[in-house]
């Protein structure tokens, strides 16, 4: 039997999760407008200066996160693969945030916790 995560740690892992699956996906809407209007519409590159870098940093820190609440809930390595893949596609990390709250891979639902 597995034990399950520490009762102080695990309330923190699962709101920084959810807030970095939620602040990554959007900077990657940031980043997606900026390009557009870069690339697109051929006006100004300010959208993707800001808003690169920011994706970058979130990026990194989702993949950090995810680890550290693999670790701490004790996914499977499908569920961390499929959790780390979600970082690549747009918005994929607040459907992935869904999946696992409603999964309870996050422990139990507490409604001060989540972001919906």
């Amino acid at each position: 039997m597995v034990a399950p995560a520490a009762p102080v740690v695990a309330p923190v892992t699962a709101r920084a999760f959810r807030i970095v699956a939620v602040a990554e996906a959007a900077s990657w809407t940031g980043l997606l407008v900026g390009m557009f209007v870069k690339w697109v519409l051929g006006t100004s590159e300010l959208g993707v200066q800001v808003f690169g870098p920011i994706h970058g940093a979130l990026f990194v820190a989702y993949v950090i996160v995810t680890l550290w609440t693999a670790r701490t809930f004790r996914w499977d390595l499908r569920t961390t693969v499929v959790g780390l893949l979600a970082s690549i596609p747009p918005l994929t990390t607040i459907a992935f945030e869904r999946h696992v709250t409603r999964t309870g891979r996050l422990g139990a639902v507490d409604s001060q916790v989540s972001l919906r």
